[in-house]
């Protein structure tokens, strides 16, 4: 073989592209030893497979503690790994020069880094850094490609896989021989804090002891028109207090209005998605399990139609051509009323978020019009949420009309709310449920008609048991895990 520049993918679809986008289709593919090349002018563009290296001990016995350990590679987990690796090695012997192109994260310097050192036996390389898989973000860059890898990265994640190991393996092994267990006692740096958080939880729920309360509505009705008020104090511990609020107040014809105030709330669109809150809102509207998101999200980055998902990020990069991605949404049947009516507004205003990850934007559709015939309706549903969310971002904000009325039965004071949409705004796009209460015009000072007064015994309840968005979101507020790694660890 001739020598090249060799390109280092981290999976074979992003290898594909990344060669369709810088040969403009020109390109031939060769299988060498079951290892897929993509030759096109002078380059060659391989795949890794994701992680082909893991650390270990060569000592098989369960002692503790541990910390002979080095990487090897993983040919007992994976068939065909060694012929692969094997290929990979004869390949690279041919390269002038080598570019990672893994996935710029830590995981993904940490296989680039693993397989330029342990299969090229080479300690850097050029870094292609991007967000997107399409044409145009491949190209850009390409052409602004890295002179070194991203060591802080690298080391960082060197660092994460030492500590998970030495703390995993250790603690596993001394609780399981300590315990005389027939099953292995897992324990690990952030499932072990996790479950942690869910024991902590279940023992609240365990410990809770119920408390009687008691809650006093008014049923009132103006022009045929009911609607319900409650007492101030809302729930009430003492019965004898509560059945004396209750008899007295059953005791009046009607309810007084003392005063009415009505204000306007603006509600601004929710930022782009981060990887968190993506796995919440998923799991909200669809059940998607926070790893069945992360999987789908990383095949919609794979074929191009959204950014790189495992990011923390609610803010856009600079310079990001919001127009050409609305183009491409407007092509989209779905989409096109709503890219119309943010065109129609003239300038492009977008709301961002607080979180920034220095590595990706937000997660965002790039414009490319996928090949909906293609996709599972699991891949559908994640797009049109990803889509809409960023529609929203261009939208004006939400305004609900919130009233609060004050009413005296019989000297006692009631209080009923009523929230309506008075302006729709991003509600037009993204799917958020607004409950609505309806009341009458009311005029301070006027007798309306007390049709019924009850008084409602009830208990208090113990904590909700999270589930996958909450605990998602628990894990990050705890700063246990990353935005990559927390899915995996929920499995576990």
């Amino acid at each position: 073989m001739r020598k090249y520049t060799l390109i280092l993918a981290e999976k074979p679809k992003a290898a594909e592209r990344i060669t369709k986008a810088l040969s403009n289709g020109k390109y031939r593919v060769l299988n060498y030893n079951g290892l897929k090349v993509y030759e096109f002018s002078n380059y060659a563009c391989v795949a890794a497979l994701g992680h082909l290296f893991k650390l270990d001990t060569n000592d098989k016995k369960w002692y503790y503690p541990v910390f002979d350990v080095k990487w090897y590679p993983i040919t007992r987990e994976r068939k065909g790994i060694s012929k692969y690796i094997k290929a990979l090695r004869e390949i690279g012997k041919f390269a002038d020069d080598i570019i990672i192109a893994t996935d710029y994260d830590i995981e993904g310097d940490v296989i680039g880094y693993n397989i330029l050192r342990f299969i090229f036996n080479r300690q850097n390389a050029k870094r292609a850094k991007f967000s997107s898989l399409t044409e145009s973000e491949i190209k850009r860059a390409f052409q602004n490609l890295m002179n070194s890898l991203d060591f802080g990265q690298v080391y960082a994640g060197l660092t994460r896989h030492y500590l998970d190991f030495y703390w995993g393996i250790n603690l596993t092994r001394a609780l399981t021989l300590v315990s005389n267990s027939n099953f292995v006692i897992s324990c690990g740096r952030v499932q072990t804090p996790t479950l942690n958080l869910i024991l902590q939880r279940e023992e609240e729920i365990r410990n809770f002891v119920p408390k009687d309360f008691w809650v006093i509505k008014a049923l009132i009705e103006k022009n045929n028109q009911r609607f319900s008020a409650e007492y101030y104090e809302g729930k009430i511990f003492d019965e004898s207090k509560a059945k004396k609020i209750f008899d007295e107040s059953n005791k009046a014809k009607f309810a007084i209005v003392s005063d009415i105030e009505a204000k306007k709330v603006f509600i601004k669109p929710e930022p782009p998605f981060n990887l968190t809150t993506l796995q919440s809102e998923a799991y909200r509207l669809f059940k998607f399990s926070p790893q069945k998101t992360l999987k789908i999200g990383e095949e919609l980055y794979l074929k191009g139609y959204i950014t790189y998902p495992r990011t923390s990020s609610e803010k856009l990069p600079k310079g990001i051509n919001l127009k050409s991605i609305l183009e491409g949404l407007f092509l989209q049947k779905d989409y096109s009323k709503f890219v119309e009516k943010i065109f129609s507004k003239g300038s492009l205003r977008f709301v961002e978020g607080k979180k920034d990850d220095p590595a990706h934007p937000a997660i965002i559709v790039t414009g490319e019009i996928p090949e909906y015939k293609k996709m599972s309706i699991e891949e559908k549903k994640l797009y049109e949420l990803i889509a809409r969310r960023f529609l929203a971002c261009f939208y004006d904000d939400l305004v609900l009309l919130e009233q609060k009325a004050i009413f005296y039965v019989n000297g006692y004071k009631f209080i009923s709310k009523g929230r309506v949409i008075e302006k729709e705004g991003w509600l037009e796009v993204y799917p958020k449920s607004v409950e609505e209460k309806f009341l009458p015009k009311l005029e301070k000072g006027e007798n309306l008609i007390l049709l019924k007064i009850d008084l409602i015994k009830d208990k208090t309840k113990p904590p909700k048991r999270y589930n996958l968005s909450d605990l998602i979101k628990l894990m990050e507020v705890n700063r246990l895990g990353t935005k990559g790694t927390r899915a995996e660890i929920i499995e576990t």
